[in-house]
Formats: structure tokens, C-alpha cells, sequence
């Protein structure tokens, strides 16, 4: 079984030269899970490329933090959307074999 690595907020901040309080609003608006651990914010380093996208957003592109807000929930549903085409294709695909049987 795989362990999580988690990386210090801090870290992340001095790395990409953001406020805290962006990390803390991305977190409130639930488009990152942080654990916090002896009053020490940190991600698991699974969900670092999400949290890394949305802060080049913000400091690359200069969107501001609502910006991120609505992209951060339409990436969401690209990828919801994405995974049941997927789950739809596959149901397709096992009729179509039963059907090329007979």
C-alpha cells in the first residue's frame, strides 16, 4: 500500500511566491484538500498538479481569485462530463461485442 508524501503549505507558498491566503481560499471553496497537523497546513503530493494549475492561473495569467473560482469548477465538469462519455463508450463497446457473437 501507498503512503501519501505531504508538502508543507509554506513550502509551496516561498516556491511559488503566493500568499497563504490564497492556498486557504482554494481550500474553503473546496478545490484543494489540506490536512493540518500541529496547527501545519499541508497537501498530499497526489494533488499538487491540481493546486499547481490553479496558482499559475492566478500568478501566469493574472486571474483573479473568483476567475479561478468558476475555472477550478468548469475543469471539474470537463472531467465529470469526460469520465462518463468514458463509462458510456465502454457500455457501448461490451453490447456491440455480445451483439458481433451471435
Amino acid at each position: 500500500m501507498k503512503t501519501n508524501s505531504f508538502i508543507q503549505i509554506e513550502q509551496i507558498c516561498l516556491h511559488y511566491h503566493v500568499e497563504e491566503s490564497f492556498i486557504h481560499y482554494l481550500h474553503e471553496l473546496g478545490h484543494i484538500e489540506l490536512r493540518i497537523e500541529r496547527n501545519t497546513y499541508s497537501i498530499a503530493e497526489e494533488h499538487l498538479k491540481g493546486l499547481e494549475r490553479l496558482i499559475l492561473f492566478h500568478t501566469d495569467l493574472q486571474i483573479n481569485r473568483e476567475g479561478i473560482d468558476v475555472i477550478a469548477h468548469l475543469l471539474n465538469k470537463i472531467t465529470t462530463l469526460q469520465e462518463e462519455l468514458n463509462a458510456s463508450r465502454n457500455k457501448g463497446m461490451g453490447w456491440n461485442q455480445f451483439q458481433d457473437k451471435e
